[in-house]
């Protein structure tokens, strides 16, 4: 069996980030900064660690700043080239994404992820490709697209990412069954996106990575509306289940769902804390501000 190579990489950015206002109201959530990056930029990261050459970003309006965050800042690097910053300027010349490998097109209305996935069609073509969302994010050593890179180099089909969630939150998320391969490795069977707690089959959640052939786009063309009103990806892989295989993998690394308040902050935190060059001053402040709030003398 030939496994063709995953070259491309979707990133549904025309979201309106309403769950972060009001620091979305201007700003895409996707540039709001974690650490010392935009959100953007380390899934992005994580998509360069598995390979991934061509970045299509599925934007709306407003989303210009993502455009210009991977493109050359010529005024930048001249004065940080004539400053002798070169410790910053590697850190300006990083961000960029080769001329001609960044990709934009534009979903009009918000009709859905599944919706969004399908405005990428004519850049996919007839290839395989891979999905990343933004705000979800995975702290490991080992990028979660890298490491469901390699399920898909054994066994080829369609991969995604897993994680145990609680039952009373599958009314959150797109939910499969199916047989255990190995520990983390799960061959699907069914899968429904949003269902009740008590309609769910198990507690097992599709999160935001995926590896999907091109044949999704032919059920996604239908524009069948699902779980609140919109067009779901969930339903779309549910029909291309019928004619090919879905493996699940339950990733190594913690996920963090950067698309409300108290995701972001923990993010922040936990993102910090990973950072070499950071952590002794995080776990410093945080003490510091622990032993405050304990003995009473709040920060006004």
């Amino acid at each position: 069996m030939s496994i063709r190579p995953i070259r491309k990489a979707i990133f549904p950015v025309a979201g309106l980030g309403t769950r972060l206002l009001p620091a979305t109201k201007a700003m895409p959530k996707e540039m709001l900064t974690l650490v010392d990056r935009p959100l953007i930029q380390h899934v992005v990261e994580e998509a360069k660690q598995a390979g991934i050459e061509e970045f299509i970003f599925v934007t709306s309006g407003g989303k210009t700043l993502l455009e210009d965050h991977f493109d050359r800042q010529h005024t930048l690097i001249h004065t940080l080239e004539s400053r002798g910053k070169h410790e910053l300027l590697q850190l300006a010349l990083d961000t960029e994404i080769p001329t001609g490998k960044l990709i934009v097109t534009r979903q009009h209305t918000p009709l859905g992820l599944g919706h969004a996935i399908w405005c990428a069609r004519d850049i996919i073509g007839d290839e395989p490709f891979a999905v990343l969302l933004p705000d979800e994010l995975v702290l490991h050593s080992v990028g979660c697209l890298t490491q469901l890179m390699g399920i898909y180099e054994e066994n080829g089909g369609n991969v995604l990412a897993l994680m145990d969630v609680p039952r009373k939150k599958t009314g959150s998320y797109g939910i499969v069954a199916g047989d255990w391969q190995s520990e983390n490795i799960l061959k699907i069977s069914g899968m429904i996106e949003k269902p009740k707690p008590e309609e769910a089959p198990t507690t097992l959640s599709i999160t935001g990575r995926y590896i999907l052939q091109p044949e999704i786009f032919e059920h996604l063309a239908h524009h069948r509306k699902g779980a609140g009103g919109e067009i779901q990806l969930t339903d779309g892989m549910q029909q291309l289940l019928k004619e090919q295989a879905f493996t699940g993998v339950r990733f190594d690394g913690e996920r963090y769902d950067c698309g409300h308040k108290m995701g972001f902050l923990e993010a922040n935190i936990a993102f910090a804390l990973d950072r070499n060059d950071m952590r002794e001053e995080v776990l410093c402040l945080l003490d510091r501000y622990i032993t405050q709030y304990k003995s009473g003398n709040k920060a006004s």
